[in-house]
């Protein structure tokens, strides 16, 4: 499976953007995808992740409330709606694929990663 993120950019804090995580290469509907983000100098954070039927999914306490996981499955797409964006959101942002339909929060728990979509929120 082969990801690709997009929809980053540079936001005004209290701005929304959607990234979008796509795949190809074969149908992903049965991988559980998560989202994480790396800010310079910091180690990945966890964001949010997405079993492989959409019926469940974790957020890290940072973007509860703040950011929404879902995905299409006819779309091989999985899409992290972000509102309220803060200075603290600022991050490379990476969606990943787990080889399960359960979706795990430790990035050791992923396969396949995308190359990341850089979100800057200025205050």
């Amino acid at each position: 499976v082969q990801l690709q993120a997009s929809g980053g950019g540079l936001v005004q804090a209290g701005d929304s953007l959607r990234l979008s995580c796509a795949a190809s290469g074969r149908t992903f509907s049965s991988n559980a995808v998560g989202w994480f983000r790396q800010a310079p100098g910091k180690e990945r954070e966890f964001v949010v992740s997405i079993s492989s039927s959409g019926g469940s999914t974790y957020y890290g306490d940072s973007v509860k409330g703040r950011f929404t996981i879902s995905r299409d499955n006819a779309k091989n797409t999985v899409y992290l709606q972000m509102n309220s964006l803060k200075p603290e959101d600022t991050a490379v942002y990476y969606c990943a694929a787990a080889t399960t339909g359960r979706a795990p929060i430790d990035p050791r728990g992923y396969t396949y990663w995308g190359q990341g979509t850089q979100v800057t929120v200025s205050s």
